[in-house]
């Protein structure tokens, strides 16, 4: 890498995560269809292959997926509509092995842990089908990962390789074995956890995710905050000794970098969008219904993301500020998210038993005060983002929440933004929101009274200093900032091998 803003030309990168650019299915009428890659980190990633060329590596997610990479062989897949700059490479994981990788460790097992959503008087139970999960399917899933990166990289030696997520974090060490010159980069796009929160899984499966990890040259998160905890884990964990001020860990005779970097979104593009016909179609009904007042959440419905908190702490608020009544509407659209997960199957229903109990308590036959919408719809949640009055962004824990710089950003109504602590947003933006504890009811219903009576002036200008850092803290600029440190860590790796060398002359 160069120490340029951006990479050259001729640079590759091999980019790897659990799901790709897209995925192939065929239709009804016996046609093969490219269906683009759904979720943020893909929308995020998507913006880095304009800037480098890259082989993006991912699971075989359709079967269409797995028969179009076997017909290739080893070789990547041109992308259509993507030119030549971009190609794709499945993993073959079989079936039995990507269940257990994906829908036993990866999630919930992972995801709950770094999210600290165990009720750890009840759940989880470690027993042989997790032991055989961990080793059957999440460690077999990143060996094929591992395998397939090892290819690419025989082929370009030089090449960068940039792994996200979870799902890989095994895949590094494997990849070290093989290619132990090999740059490597991981972000990891969740909350980092605390050490004592980790000691949840049985010991050789923690060191083996942290190890996994160490093989990194760079180790990513959102957060100082999570960088920090990652470090203390090193610390309590490995008993390693780890250098807080320059953020790093010495690992097998290797400096590893831990380092933050708040991703963001594309701003002109996400701006285009608001602008866009689409959007103003889901304009008009919006703003037929609305009342004088309009609070909005759009969330995954995850257990993360403290959608019932939210709804218990308008309840509160409906109950001592009854003037609002009938003047008020909380639009919440709620994508349904691992409906094949028992916890979320409960978690969906207790939402709606919530949702239906507090219309009935407060409602009439001419006002509803929560209009919950269960559905997935770009279009319906950017025309509301730019609406509201209030937006509610109470996650349990977030690795970022985009929701909290999309919405704001395209606002035209000075709305204000209630943001929880423990959102990796509040970092930058926590100032010019209103700051609440999201397991505090009280701290919720208060911050909602305090959002809708803020005089005008004060709503304008949060909502400006909130636009503003969005905007100058871009998707370009978070990747940016990544491929300058990958470039000072290779000069950096360079400079200790000459110094080796010359140790050794001598």
């Amino acid at each position: 890498m160069t120490t340029s803003d951006t990479p050259r030309a001729d640079e590759q990168v091999i980019l790897v995560s659990n799901r790709g650019p897209v995925t192939f299915h065929t239709d009804d009428n016996g046609d093969q269809i490219m269906v683009p890659g759904g979720g943020g980190l893909v929308t995020a990633l998507s913006g880095l292959v304009e800037l480098t060329p890259v082989v993006w590596i991912s699971a075989a997610i359709s079967d269409d997926d797995a028969r179009i990479q076997r017909a290739a062989g080893n070789a990547p897949i041109p992308i259509p509509g993507r030119g030549t700059r971009t190609t794709s490479r499945f993993v073959l994981i079989k079936r039995e092995v990507y269940d257990q990788y994906y829908n036993v460790i990866a999630n919930p097992m992972l995801w709950f842990i770094q999210h600290y959503l165990w009720n750890l008087s009840r759940a989880p139970d470690i027993r042989q089908n997790e032991l055989d999960a961990w080793e059957l399917g999440y460690q077999v899933a990143n060996r094929r990962f591992a395998e397939v990166v090892s290819q690419e990289l025989s082929r370009r030696p030089d090449a960068t390789v940039m792994l996200h997520d979870y799902h890989l974090y095994t895949a590094p060490g494997v990849i070290r074995e093989a290619h132990p010159d090999a740059f490597l980069h991981f972000f990891v796009h969740i909350p980092w956890s605390q050490p004592d929160y980790w000691r949840v899984l049985p010991n050789h499966i923690r060191e083996a995710v942290l190890e996994g990890l160490l093989a990194n040259d760079i180790i990513a998160f959102h957060t100082a905050r999570y960088a920090r905890n990652f470090l203390l884990c090193c610390e309590d964990l490995l008993g390693l000794r780890v250098d807080y001020d320059q953020r790093l860990v010495q690992w097998q005779g290797r400096d590893v970098w831990i380092r933050s970097y708040p991703i963001s979104v594309n701003a002109p593009t996400f701006e285009a969008i608001a602008a866009s016909p689409e959007v103003a179609a889901e304009e008009a009904p919006i703003l037929r219904r609305r009342r004088t007042y309009l609070i909005v959440r759009v969330d995954r419905v995850d257990l993360s993301k403290n959608a019932i908190r939210g709804f218990v702490a308008f309840d509160v608020f409906l109950d001592r500020y009854p003037e609002f009544a009938e003047e008020i509407t909380f639009f919440a659209l709620l994508q349904p998210s691992r409906q094949d997960v028992p916890e979320y199957v409960e978690y969906l229903d207790k939402i709606r038993e919530v949702v239906s109990r507090i219309n009935t308590k407060h409602g009439n036959t001419d006002w509803m005060p929560i209009d919950l919408r269960i559905q997935s719809n770009m279009a319906q949640a950017v025309a509301a983002y730019k609406h509201f009055d209030v937006l509610m962004v109470n996650a349990i824990y977030d690795g970022m929440n985009l929701v909290a710089k999309e919405g704001p950003l395209i606002n035209e109504r000075n709305g204000v933004m209630i943001l929880s602590e423990n959102t990796g947003a509040h970092e930058e933006l926590g100032s010019f929101a209103l700051s609440v504890n999201p397991f505090d009811i009280e701290d919720q219903a208060e911050a909602i009274y305090k959002a809708l009576t803020m005089p005008l002036d004060e709503r304008s200008e949060r909502l400006n200093h909130i636009k503003r850092i969005v905007r100058e803290n871009d998707i370009e600029k978070w990747m940016n900032a990544q491929q300058v440190d990958i470039a000072a860590k290779r000069d950096h790796d360079q400079d200790n091998r000459a110094r080796a060398s010359n140790m050794t002359d001598d």
